[in-house]
C-alpha cells in the first residue's frame, strides 16, 4: 500500500502496542526500592525497599610504626643454631686456656719436687759427663729442667745448643786450618791459633756467659744478667771477626776461604762451608742476645738492683772477708808500730 493512502490526520501511536496508557504507566512508575536491590549481595540483607543505603566503608590508616618483636616471642631458629655454636665454641677455647695452665702446674710441681730431690741427694756435680773412670770429676750441677723455671726454658735450651754450636765450629775449623796447612806449608800460624781458640774458648765461654745466663734465669740475679750481657756483646764480636776470616788470624771465614779457594779447590769448598758455620753463628748470637734481653725487660731486674747484689755478694763472700781482715790486722799493727817508733 502507497502512501498515498495513508491517512496524515490519523493519530500516529494508534497503531503501536507499547503507546497503550497501561503499559506506559507501569514502565514509568518503579517500584520503590527497586535502585538499591543488589541481588548478588548476601541473602540475609533486608529485603528491596526496607535496606538503608549504607555508607562507603573507608580504607583503614597504614601504621608506619616499626615492627618490635616482644620479649617473649622466641628468636629464630637460625640465630638461636649460631649462639649455640658461639657457645660450643667459647667453652672450647675455656678448657684448653685451662688445660695449658694445668699443664704448666703440672710442669712446675714436677720441677719442684725433682729440685726437692736434688737437694736432699746433695746436688752432685753432673757437668760435664765424665766417664767414672776419668780422673777428674764434673765441675758444675746443669739440670734445666730443676733449675730453671718453665716460661724460661726453651730459651736456656736454646742458649745451651747454641753454646754446642759454637763449640762444634771451632772444632769443625780446627781441621779446616790443619787442611789448608796441608796444601800450603805458609799456613802453621793459622792452625795453631785454631787449636789455641778451640781449647780457649771452649770453657771460658761456657764459664763467662753461659753458666752467668744459666744462673740469672735460675735466682733472677741482675748482677748475672749484667754479667752475661758485657761478656756476651764481646763474644759477638769474635763471631763477626772469625765470620770476616782474617788471614793468620786461626779461623777459616770469608777471606781465608777464597785465600784457600786459590791453593785448593776442595781445600776452599771446606773452608767455604765453614765460614757459613762462623756466620749462622753470628746470626744466632745476635737474634738470641735480643730475646734474652727482651726477657730481661719482663723480670724485676735493674741496675741497681744489680749494684746491691755485687755488693752483698762480695761482703759476704769468704775469701773476700779473709782478705779485708788480714789487711784490716796489717794496717793496724803498722800503724801501731809506726806510734812506738815515734815515741822518745
Amino acid at each position: 500500500m502507497s502512501d498515498f493512502d495513508s491517512n496524515p490526520f490519523a493519530d500516529p501511536d494508534f497503531s503501536n502496542p507499547f503507546q497503550d496508557p497501561s503499559v506506559t504507566q507501569v514502565t514509568q512508575v518503579a517500584p520503590p526500592g527497586l535502585e538499591e536491590y543488589n541481588p548478588f549481595t548476601d541473602a540475609k540483607t533486608a529485603p528491596p525497599g526496607n535496606a538503608p543505603k549504607a555508607a562507603p566503608a573507608a580504607m583503614p590508616a597504614p601504621n608506619t610504626q616499626p615492627a618490635i618483636m616482644k620479649p617473649t616471642e622466641e628468636p629464630p631458629a637460625y640465630s638461636q643454631q649460631q649462639q649455640t655454636q658461639d657457645q660450643a665454641r667459647a667453652q672450647a677455647q675455656e678448657l684448653l686456656r685451662r688445660q695449658e695452665e694445668l699443664e704448666k702446674k703440672a710442669a712446675e710441681l714436677d720441677r719442684r719436687e725433682r729440685e726437692i730431690k736434688a737437694l736432699g741427694a746433695g746436688r752432685q756435680n753432673n757437668w760435664p759427663p765424665l766417664p767414672e773412670k776419668f780422673p777428674m770429676g764434673p765441675c758444675f750441677y746443669h739440670d734445666i729442667a730443676v733449675d730453671i723455671p718453665v716460661e724460661f726454658q726453651k730459651t736456656v735450651k736454646i742458649m745451651y745448643n747454641l753454646w754446642m754450636f759454637h763449640t762444634g765450629t771451632l772444632f769443625v775449623n780446627m781441621f779446616g786450618c790443619l787442611a789448608w796447612f796441608c796444601v800450603d806449608t805458609g799456613r802453621g800460624v793459622d792452625f795453631g791459633l785454631a787449636m789455641l781458640w778451640f781449647m780457649l774458648f771452649t770453657p771460658c765461654s761456657f764459664v763467662c756467659w753461659y753458666r752467668p745466663l744459666y744462673g740469672a734465669f735460675r735466682s733472677d740475679s741482675s748482677f748475672r744478667f749484667f754479667v752475661f750481657f758485657f761478656v756476651y756483646i764481646c763474644q759477638f764480636g769474635v763471631h763477626v771477626l772469625q765470620s770476616i776470616g782474617i788471614t793468620g788470624w786461626g779461623t777459616c771465614g770469608w777471606i781465608a776461604a777464597l785465600t784457600g779457594l786459590n791453593t785448593s779447590i776442595p781445600v776452599g769448598i771446606m773452608m767455604l762451608l765453614i765460614a757459613g758455620l762462623f756466620t749462622t753463628l753470628s746470626v744466632g748470637s745476635l737474634i738470641m742476645f735480643k730475646k734474652v734481653h727482651a726477657l730481661y725487660r719482663t723480670t724485676d731486674a735493674s741496675f741497681e738492683k744489680a749494684q746491691q747484689e755485687f755488693a752483698t755478694g762480695v761482703m759476704s763472700n769468704k775469701t773476700v772477708q779473709t782478705a779485708a781482715a788480714n789487711a784490716a790486722a796489717n794496717a793496724a799493727s803498722n800503724a801501731a808500730r809506726g806510734a812506738f817508733k815515734a815515741q822518745p
